[in-house]
Order: structure tokens, then C-alpha cells, then sequence
């Protein structure tokens, strides 16, 4: 599936937390904007990197109205181990089959050292207060992604 883009509707969708509870986008919509963001393996050095400063300006998302929700394959176990290991302030989704990874189009075909596979792109998405696709942003490094968020927030959005 191709990836959303801006004006498109969030996908519905009910995951588990880092906790095993159960979240469900509508909980969120209408209230606040939600940075989603995907990322391919907790626990990695570029996963860890870019959940850390996105905690590191949680104070700064928070007064810009911003709810961050990460997504990757992870179950809950490790997803749990790794928000307490890195002491994060947001929730972490796990998506067990891709489905939702599928849906907005976060989910396809890689290339690393010369091997092709399928995975999840590191890639994230604004979605406002009615459930639409404000931004996505898809070229960035995980060491730079909550400034170049951040800075789009400030710039008049």
C-alpha cells in the first residue's frame, strides 16, 4: 500500500500498549495532535537514539498539544523493557502482523548492505484533531527526526 499522505484519514485501529492494554486511535482524536511515528526494532542503536529525544522534548511536544504514539513489530514485553530501560514518556504500539504498519503504508521493501527484505520504514505522521493526515515526514535521521518535528510544529502549524 502506497504511504498516506497529507489530507488522507487515519487508519482505525485498536493495538496493544507497552502494558498489554488495549489503544484505540479514537481515543485521541479530537483532542489533541498525535505524532505517530514508526520505527523498525526497539532496542536498536537508531530506534533508541530517536525515542530518547523525543522524550528529551516531551515538556515542549506537550505544550504544542502533541501526543506521541510510537509503532514497530515489538511485543509488549520488549516494548515494556525498553520504555523502562530508556525511561520514555509516551506510549509504544505493538503491531503484531504489520497491519497498521501496512495501512499507512509504513511497511515494504528494504535495502540494507546489499540485501533486499521487507520491514518497516522509519517514517512518522502529524494527524490533527479530526483524524487527518496533517504532515508525514519520511527522509530524516533518527538523531534529527524531534527537530525537524519540532521545527514544523513552531514554523506556524
Amino acid at each position: 500500500m502506497a504511504l498516506l499522505q497529507p489530507g488522507d484519514t487515519v487508519p482505525q485501529f485498536n493495538l496493544p500498549d507497552q502494558n498489554g492494554v488495549l489503544v484505540n486511535i479514537d481515543s485521541y482524536i479530537g483532542r489533541k495532535k498525535i505524532l505517530i511515528y514508526f520505527y523498525p526494532k526497539a532496542m536498536t542503536p537508531g530506534c533508541t537514539v530517536q525515542a530518547c529525544k523525543l522524550r528529551d522534548n516531551m515538556d515542549t511536544f506537550r505544550k504544542l498539544g502533541i501526543e506521541i504514539i510510537g509503532i514497530s513489530n515489538d511485543k509488549s514485553e520488549k516494548l515494556l523493557k525498553f520504555s523502562e530501560q530508556e525511561m520514555l514518556n509516551f506510549i509504544l504500539l505493538y503491531d503484531e502482523n504489520y497491519q497498521i504498519s501496512k495501512k499507512f503504508g509504513a511497511w515494504g521493501e528494504k535495502r540494507f548492505m546489499g540485501k533486499t527484505y521487507n520491514g518497516i520504514h522509519r517514517v512518522s505522521f502529524i494527524i490533527d484533531q479530526t483524524g487527518t493526515i496533517e504532515q508525514v515526514f519520511k527522509y530524516f535521521k533518527p538523531v534529527d527526526h524531534d527537530q525537524i518535528v519540532l521545527r514544523y510544529l513552531t514554523d506556524g502549524h
